[in-house]
């Protein structure tokens, strides 16, 4: 891919992917958010944060099965908008469900643990956005960054958590983002799993050759 065309499809992945925000920052101006807007919006970006954490998780195996190493950018910037999604989530719930009350928030945590858990996946999700740059990637190095944002797993796994703790009736939705995240988990334990066998018959291979 030319540097034209890269700098093209990064600014698409940006655009687009703030689509979804301006039209639910639009609806809410224009009051057509539903009975209850607060509730809608809640659950839009909770859902919106989801499915862009999937979509970073979905960038390397797409990557090394498709051959297509230039969408590797992408996923810093999928990424990034995962935790704006959830923090968008959050930030609407405890200001405008709890009226920015610590005290009422927490306890209505303790009376719901699915806000717990997805309150443990925004957590660990900070970190992840903090050490996005491409200095704290040089500060840290290569081997601990890495280490360090495999966190995007367990912010997935609490973010489907707590979709399903949430749905108090009809559980396919939930159960298909798990389904999604699973396949993807898998991927990558296979990947881990071969390279780790690889690396195994690596020295038995070379010991023979020298014999």
């Amino acid at each position: 891919m030319t540097e034209s065309n890269l700098r093209f499809a990064k600014l698409l992945v940006l655009v687009n992917a703030a689509v979804p925000a301006t039209l639910l920052a639009w609806d809410a101006w224009q009051h057509k958010l539903g009975a209850n807007p607060v509730n809608f919006a809640i659950r839009t970006t909770g859902m919106l944060a989801l499915i862009f954490l999937l979509l970073t998780l979905l960038v390397t195996p797409l990557r090394k099965l498709s051959g297509w190493n230039w969408i590797i950018f992408s996923r810093r910037t999928l990424g990034l908008y995962a935790f704006f999604y959830a923090l968008a989530h959050f930030l609407i719930f405890f200001g405008f469900d709890r009226a920015f009350s610590v005290s009422s928030t927490l306890a209505e945590m303790a009376k719901r643990n699915y806000l717990i858990v997805g309150s443990l996946g925004l957590f660990v999700m900070v970190p992840l956005a903090v050490t996005s740059t491409n200095a704290m990637i040089k500060r840290l190095g290569g081997k601990r960054w890495r280490a360090l944002h495999r966190l995007a797993y367990v912010a997935a796994i609490a973010g489907v958590i707590h979709y399903y703790m949430q749905v108090k009736a009809d559980v396919r939705q939930p159960l298909a983002f798990a389904s999604v995240l699973a396949i993807l988990l898998g991927w990558r334990l296979m990947e881990s799993w071969r390279q780790q066998k690889s690396a195994r018959t690596e020295p038995n291979h070379k010991s023979e050759v020298v014999k």
